[in-house]
């Protein structure tokens, strides 16, 4: 999707973090934008940014985590611009803890927000981009949890980031050679509010309570980060580019190179393995 102007975009998670920047370098790049957030005081705070640059844009409060929201917000940005050419599925939530540590109501929020959200902006929005005909773009932020296990504490968010990134891979495939191009984000350490998403956890999910938003001592880690300005700017670049997947951190590939290297090391295993030898032996009935 090379050209941009004019084109319509709605982001998730819009107000802040990697929505905001991802909202700023679209701006600059002269298109339309709908912010979709759960806070409403900061949706503001953009909105009036971006009216003061003279940026065509709209806003409306909208919770991922429930499909009916995320509908209405694609009947909103059509109505506002007659159509929608972009889909940035941003919005992103945590809450750490092991197994032990976590409930279902921790699992059911992370895994509404991170993985069934993307589903619902996609079922939501993906007929109102083929509509029109002119061609558009997904963009699901997912992370590098989505690629390499985060450790202990991580297993909701790793599981709904692995999600993210399988749901992109399969619709890029689904998506191929109608004109509506795909990426996934897996971004490293950024600097994000993330750490203040219990606050907006819905009261049918329950409390987070005193459990960390992210587990582990990252909090610092995460607060000097990248720039979500610049991860904005990455993927207007890979939208332009049709580009597939998309790092903020090339550095990272050796973590991802690690894992490969544990599942080739289970593959070796696996050939050699006494079971599987007896099988495949001549004489056998797997074997020749």
């Amino acid at each position: 999707m090379e050209n941009v102007e004019g084109k319509v975009a709605f982001i998730t998670g819009g107000a802040s973090g990697m929505g905001l920047g991802m909202a700023r370098a679209f701006g600059d790049a002269g298109m339309k934008l709908m912010l979709g957030d759960v806070d409403k005081a900061r949706l503001a705070q953009a909105e009036e940014e971006f009216k003061g640059k003279g940026v065509d844009v709209g806003t409306i409060v909208c919770d991922v985590s429930q499909r009916e929201q995320l509908d209405a917000a694609a009947d909103a940005t059509v109505g506002r611009f007659g159509k929608v050419h972009v889909l940035c599925n941003n919005a992103g939530i945590n809450v750490g803890g092991t197994y032990e540590e976590l409930s279902q109501q921790d699992w059911d929020w992370v895994i509404a927000v991170n993985q069934q959200g993307v589903q619902y902006g996609i079922s939501a929005f993906l007929p109102r981009i083929k509509a029109h005909g002119e061609g558009g773009h997904i963009m699901t932020t997912s992370s590098m949890a989505g690629l390499v296990n985060g450790g202990p504490g991580w297993a909701p968010y790793n599981a709904s980031k692995f999600a993210a990134v399988a749901m992109s891979e399969v619709l890029y495939s689904e998506l191929k050679g109608t004109g509506i191009s795909v990426s996934v984000l897996c971004p490293g350490a950024v600097a994000t509010n993330i750490i203040e998403a219990a606050k907006h956890r819905p009261t049918e999910y329950g409390s987070s309570g005193d459990k960390p938003v992210v587990a582990g001592d990252v909090e610092e880690f995460l607060a000097q980060g990248l720039n979500p300005d610049i991860v904005g700017k990455l993927v207007l670049e890979a939208m332009r580019e049709n580009q597939f997947y998309v790092f903020t951190d090339p550095r990272m590939i050796k973590a991802l190179e690690r894992r490969v290297d544990r599942i080739r090391q289970g593959f070796d295993w696996s050939a050699n393995s006494q079971a599987l030898v007896e099988v495949n032996a001549p004489g056998t009935a797997g074997g020749s």
